[in-house]
């Protein structure tokens, strides 16, 4: 047998494509989770079909993963795949276009029959027309062998195909130095109920192992060793997880039971499949027949003392308007989570977008401010659940908590904070009447504001002297009667808007990595296209250029120095999977000149995009 080489690598960036029922998602989360428990510092990019039920074989129904595991701190899952593990036409096909000359194409060649091309668009079979020349390209019978090691465990031929998947993790984790016995242990406990099944999945993944040790296909095998991360007990965790924990390290912080009133939609429906098994912590989940109902009980929650929570993408915030409008008018605590999609209307419901900060800054009638905090990344998803939490307890409003698709199933090793670490909220219940009437009685006025925060008293039903009245019609300042005096309206207005200006006293300044301090450039981003702007900003920097770099959380309000940083820049950057929604905002507010690099295909930025965009206007204003 021909000695195989051990090759050290610093990283590579993997991708792993076939039909949806060929079982990617599950290959791509255990090659993940394997690395993780290796040491790897990893990022992840699951792309998953729109639709639910697309044709078998066909460019609709194809499921990707896409990993890149380093031994050095990376932010993305990587421009281009090193590798492509195509299990059919379709999965070739539809990511060919992402690859660059000289890089591996692993394909399940038994899949590539008249039929399977037919149905993928392929006139020719590219497997020898010649097309992947510019590639190295490894044919593999996976469904031939898998069925073979499965036939001795008794395992119909049509069972024993679903288990390919797992050959070409066993195959991929050879090649990539892999440990075996964490695998080999997850299938027997995952599987533990259906033996037949566990049997099937073990020997293709055993299978797909050998395979690459004794084929002699390959001139090497590589080794990426551990990342540098500093002690302590990690998690690789998706965003919509990290958000869960997020809400529930919060609310217990603050004593408060947390009640989600949801309707699943997708990307969101994780939040509510999490929170629903965490009933240990005072959790309770309403699955509602709408949205509408889902944000209305949440809203009931809170007014009845509980940390209430909606969650929803796009599509379902636009049905929350009119509910959310009545909690801004009750002023109590609310999250209302958006995870955003593509749109309009059901748009690109698995694909990644940012096009809802505008609707989350105006999407209500009348003068109706909500603060908004986004998520950076898929862990920091919890740090903005927490902030989110502590601005609607301590200023008594709802806040809008921007998540998006690439956050909520993405992956990234995260090290758990310590508990007491966790900055607790007071949430301070209205315990007593707190107005003294002309005739020196006491009585309770519910809309009588706190001096600092002009957040309103949170009282429960039920508590002897403090009945009020609660609704969407306009209050009396102070007294919470109804009102339609034109001037008591302007007045609400007014402190409903100051309310929410108020709560950039206690968010941080926005910072700013620029390490010369003169820069010429800043690059500025919100939410979940952080890790791409700093891989961007560190090619940018690489090439000479003196670029800076700020991304915000908070966007609404700013933080109160960001107007001082925008001015700062000649030339400002605002990346964004939109038209320019942030960029907008920036204009209006401090009359700069920020430019926008919109993108807008369902997918995330690439770090070569923001290096390209920089360049751009780097030599247009030179």
């Amino acid at each position: 047998m021909t000695q195989i080489k051990q090759t050290p690598l610093d990283s590579v960036v993997l991708r792993f494509a076939g039909d949806s029922g060929d079982g990617m998602q599950l290959t791509g989360e255990r090659f993940t989770s394997v690395s993780a428990v290796f040491g790897n510092d990893l990022a992840t990019l699951p792309d998953f079909p729109a639709e639910i039920r697309a044709p078998a074989g066909t460019l609709a129904g194809v499921s990707s993963f896409q990993v890149q595991i380093s031994n050095f701190d990376i932010t993305t899952a990587g421009d281009t795949p090193n590798v492509l593990v195509a299990m059919n036409p379709a999965g070739l096909k539809a990511n060919i276009s992402m690859l660059e000359t000289g890089a591996t194409i692993i394909v399940n060649v038994d899949a590539f029959d008249e039929r399977s091309l037919t149905k993928a668009g392929y006139a020719e079979n590219p497997l020898s027309d010649g097309s992947l020349g510019r590639f190295t390209v490894y044919e593999v019978p996976m469904t031939t062998i898998t069925t073979e090691v499965c036939k001795e465990a008794g395992v119909k031929p049509r069972d024993a195909e679903r288990s390919k998947n797992f050959f070409a993790l066993g195959l991929v984790s050879w090649l990539y130095s892999r440990p075996v016995d964490s695998t080999m242990t997850w299938i027997e406990n995952r599987f533990a109920k259906t033996p037949l099944v566990m049997e099937a999945n073990s020997r293709a993944f055993r299978a797909g192992y050998d395979f690459g040790e004794t084929a002699e296909l390959f001139d090497a095998r590589y080794e990426i060793t551990a990342a540098p991360f500093a002690p302590g007990e990690y998690a690789n965790v998706t965003g919509n997880t990290a958000l869960s924990w997020g809400l529930i390290a919060a609310a217990q912080r603050a004593s408060l039971p947390i009640f989600l009133g949801s309707y699943p939609i997708t990307p969101a429906s994780d939040i509510l499949h999490e929170l629903a098994k965490r009933k240990d912590f005072g959790v309770r989940t309403f699955q509602a027949e709408d949205e509408i109902a889902g944000i209305a009980a949440a809203i009931g929650a809170s007014y009845g003392g509980a940390l209430g929570v909606t969650t929803t993408s796009g599509p379902g915030l636009d049905l929350k308007s009119e509910a959310l409008g009545l909690a801004i008018a009750l002023e109590i605590p609310l999250i209302v989570v958006d995870v955003q999609r593509g749109g309009p209307s059901t748009g690109l419901p698995t694909k990644v977008e940012q096009g809802d900060l505008l609707h989350a800054m105006y999407g209500r009638h009348g003068e109706a401010p909500v603060p908004i905090v986004a998520a950076l990344t898929p862990s920091d998803c919890f740090n903005a659940a927490i902030e989110a939490v502590r601005i609607a307890v301590t200023f008594r409003t709802p806040v809008i908590l921007l998540s998006d698709a690439y956050l909520a199933n993405g992956t990234e090793p995260w090290k758990l904070p310590v508990a007491s670490d966790i900055a607790g909220v007071a949430v301070n219940y209205a315990t007593g009447p707190n107005h003294t009437n002309d005739d020196g009685t006491q009585s309770f006025w519910p809309y009588l504001r706190d001096e600092e925060t002009l957040a309103r008293p949170w009282a429960p039903p039920g508590l002897a002297g403090l009945e009020h009245r609660i609704g969407g019609l306009e209050k009396a300042d102070g007294t919470g009667n109804v009102s339609y005096d034109g001037l008591n309206h302007e007045r609400m207005t007014h402190l409903r808007a100051q309310k929410v200006a108020r709560i950039a006293e206690t968010i941080a300044d926005v910072e700013v990595d620029d390490p010369s301090g003169d820069a010429a450039m800043l690059v500025l981003g919100w939410g979940g296209t952080y890790g791409a702007i700093v891989a961007g900003v560190i090619r940018a920097r690489a090439r000479g250029r003196n670029v800076a770099h700020a991304q915000l959380r908070h966007l609404n309000p700013f933080p109160k120095n960001l107007r001082d940083v925008v001015k700062r820049y000649p030339k400002i950057l605002v990346p964004e999977l939109n038209l320019g929604q942030l960029s907008k905002l920036i204009r209006a507010e401090f009359l700069v000149d920020a430019r926008t690099l919109s993108k807008m295909q369902g997918v995330p930025l690439r770090a070569s995009e923001i290096d390209t965009a920089i360049e751009s206007l780097w030599e247009e204003t030179a």
